[in-house]
C-alpha cells in the first residue's frame, strides 16, 4: 500500500464506485443488448437482483438471469462479457484519479465478480490501494459489508474516507456507514425513494476535485 502525502484538507481515502462513477458502463450494455431502451431494461433488472438477492449470488449469473427477464438472447452477456475490456472511461476519471493519488488512498468497492471487477479496475490506469468486489465481500452493495471491508483493509475510519457513486442507491449504504458522498450523476437519475442524499452530486466528475480538496477544510 502506498503513502500518500500529509493533508489537512484531503481525505485520507477516496473510495469509488467503478462501474457506473468511473467507467462508462451504459453504453457497453446498451451495445450489447441491441439498443438503448433493451439495455436499460436489462440493467434496471439486473440492479433489482441483486438489491434483492442477500448474500453474493454470481455476477454473471445474475447477468445472464436479467437478460432472460427482459427477452434478450444468450448472446447478450455473451456480448458484454467479450466487450469488457473496452469500457471505455468518462471523461476527467483518469485526470481526478492522478491529482487525487499524491494526496489519497484510493480504492474500489463496485458490485461485480472478483474476475471481472479486477479487470475493468485495471482499465483506469490506476495503482489501486485496494479493491473491493462484492463477491470478496460476499454481499452486493448496498449492503455496508462492501464499504466495510474496503474501510478496513486501508485501516481507515468512515469519517476520514469520501466516496464517489455512480447510483443513488449507494447513499443507501454509505449513509450507514458514514461515508460522505458525491454523486457523480451522469446520466440525470433521480435519487430513489428514503435514500439519504448526496453531501454534492454533478454530471461531471470534475466537481468532485473542489469538493475533496475541501473535505477537511473548517
Amino acid at each position: 500500500m502506498s503513502s500518500p502525502a500529509v493533508s489537512t484538507a484531503f481525505p485520507r481515502a477516496v473510495l469509488f464506485d467503478l462501474l457506473t462513477a468511473l467507467l462508462d458502463s451504459w453504453t457497453v450494455w446498451n451495445r450489447a443488448a441491441g439498443s438503448e431502451a433493451e439495455g436499460r431494461a436489462w440493467r434496471a433488472e439486473y440492479l433489482r437482483r441483486t438489491y434483492g438477492c442477500g448474500a453474493y449470488q454470481p455476477y454473471e449469473q445474475l447477468v445472464e438471469e436479467a437478460a432472460a427477464a427482459v427477452g434478450l438472447p444468450a448472446s447478450a452477456p455473451a456480448a458484454l462479457e467479450a466487450q469488457w475490456d473496452e469500457l471505455p472511461a468518462w471523461d476527467g476519471a483518469r485526470e481526478l484519479l492522478q491529482a487525487l493519488r499524491p494526496h489519497c488512498l484510493l480504492g474500489v468497492v463496485t458490485n461485480c465478480s472478483e474476475r471481472l471487477g479486477r479487470r475493468a479496475a485495471g482499465l483506469l490506469g490506476v495503482d489501486w490501494d485496494v479493491v473491493v468486489t462484492s463477491e470478496a465481500a460476499g454481499y452486493y452493495k448496498p449492503d455496508p459489508r462492501p464499504y466495510e471491508l474496503a474501510l478496513a483493509r486501508l485501516r481507515v475510519a468512515p469519517s476520514e474516507a469520501a466516496f464517489v457513486a455512480g447510483s443513488g442507491y449507494d447513499m443507501f449504504g454509505t449513509s450507514k456507514v458514514g461515508l460522505r458522498t458525491y454523486w457523480h450523476n451522469r446520466v440525470g437519475l433521480s435519487l430513489p425513494e428514503g435514500a439519504a442524499a448526496p453531501e454534492a452530486q454533478s454530471p461531471r466528475l470534475e466537481a468532485a476535485l473542489p469538493w475533496l480538496a475541501r473535505f477537511g477544510a473548517g
